[in-house]
């Protein structure tokens, strides 16, 4: 039941990008949906702490779906809060970074087949 709710709050959430995007449009659509999102997450990630079985709806279903933007924010916020500055930064650093040249490499890759 559990994983019927998530997918159901994925598609929710999905739309609702959908929906955020075409009306600001891109890039802007996306980045105030990220925004969003990561804003959601972490008032979700306080005041459900106490409410686990909404949590997974929620936060992996709704919010995954909307953005998985949300998630390393709120993976960012755990690792400084939890005194680890370094590695905070670190891992924003190698998600941007390597997740722009894996969106470089895949768009190479597929042009070579297109």
């Amino acid at each position: 039941m559990t994983i019927l709710a998530i997918a159901l709050g994925g598609a929710l959430g999905s739309v609702l990008r959908h929906l955020g995007v075409s009306a600001l449009g891109a890039p802007w659509g996306v980045a105030a949906v990220n925004v969003a999102g990561s804003f959601a997450i972490g008032a979700l990630y306080i005041l459900l702490a106490t409410r686990t079985a909404l949590a997974p709806v929620l936060m992996t279903g709704l919010l995954g779906g909307f953005t998985t933007f949300s998630a390393f924010s709120l993976d960012t916020l755990k690792l400084w809060e939890a005194g680890q500055p370094v590695q905070a930064a670190g891992y924003v650093l190698a998600s941007v970074l390597l997740s722009l040249a894996a969106v470089a490499a895949g768009a190479t890759i597929a042009r070579a087949f297109a």
